[in-house]
């Protein structure tokens, strides 16, 4: 039988690349047994790679009981995403069933699978959500859709884990620049027919949004600092600027916010 260690390990979901990756790093380098579950890789020797896929429920579930064999779970982050371009006249349902079966239903899978192993000494499930899951974003709809009931999701997590003193937060990062823009599935022009100037307006827009926004290292801070808050917030918004304009989306009418986000996009 393999020896116990002291070191608490933490499980990052979707950490080879982006937001999860820069957040491996740091926890490793802070003396977590950091365990990375995703379908490639996370190319650090200070990180333990399990492969699964975030879209398949059974797979990672067991990629994540793998994880806590040795030493349990004390810290779960759900990274993992996907986004689309579509209008929702021509949305393919494999694609958008797909997207929520990596956004919303890995994360609820990966929280199942972690939260029998946190219930008798605590933990933290900290899901990185997205400013998209108040803010809609122009044919990028699905996504929206997922993270905003990634959202929901943490709020009522965060009640009824509270009791076995598992700590849940929602991070909501605005535009991040990383990898994940140029991995967005874009439907052709042949695909969205009368929609194809506004759809390339929009997903330029979006592009140059994450570019210019923070970096996932910046992200990954918040994330770490988080995990040592005695009383974590239950959702975070990632930076001042991002705050003020979820603020002001919820105080200003609706169509007030709705025609700002259609001049972003240039609708």
């Amino acid at each position: 039988m393999e020896k116990k260690t002291d070191k608490k390990t933490a499980v990052i979901v979707g950490g080879s690349s982006g937001i999860g990756f820069e957040t491996c790093l740091r926890l490793a380098n802070r003396g977590w047994n950091v365990v990375n579950v995703s379908r490639t890789p996370c190319k650090s020797n200070k990180v333990t790679n399990i492969q699964a896929d975030a879209a398949d429920g059974a797979a990672l579930c067991e990629a994540i009981k793998k994880a806590a064999l040795k030493n349990g779970i004390a810290l779960l982050v759900y990274s993992a995403g996907f986004s689309m371009a579509a209008p929702i006249e021509y949305a393919k349902e494999e694609d958008y069933k797909y997207l929520f079966e990596v956004n919303f239903f890995g994360a609820l899978k990966a929280m199942q699978a972690a939260i029998p192993f946190m219930k008798k000494k605590g933990g933290r499930i900290i899901m990185i959500g997205s400013l998209g899951g108040n803010l809609p974003i122009s044919f990028d709809s699905f996504y929206s859709a997922s993270k905003a009931a990634l959202e929901m999701l943490c709020r009522n997590a965060y009640t009824e884990l509270k009791p076995y003193k598992i700590k849940v937060t929602g991070v909501l990062p605005g535009g991040t620049s990383t990898g994940f823009t140029f991995k967005r599935k874009v439907y052709s022009e042949s695909e969205v027919g009368a929609y194809s100037g506004s759809v390339n307006k929009a997903v330029a827009a979006l592009a140059h949004m994450e570019q210019s926004g923070m970096s996932p290292a910046q992200v990954a801070e918040i994330i770490c600092s988080l995990v040592t808050m005695d009383n974590p917030p239950v959702i975070k918004i990632c930076g001042a600027k991002n705050t003020v304009y979820r603020l002001f989306s919820r105080i200003m009418p609706e169509k007030v916010t709705l025609n700002i986000n259609e001049r972003m996009y240039d609708q």
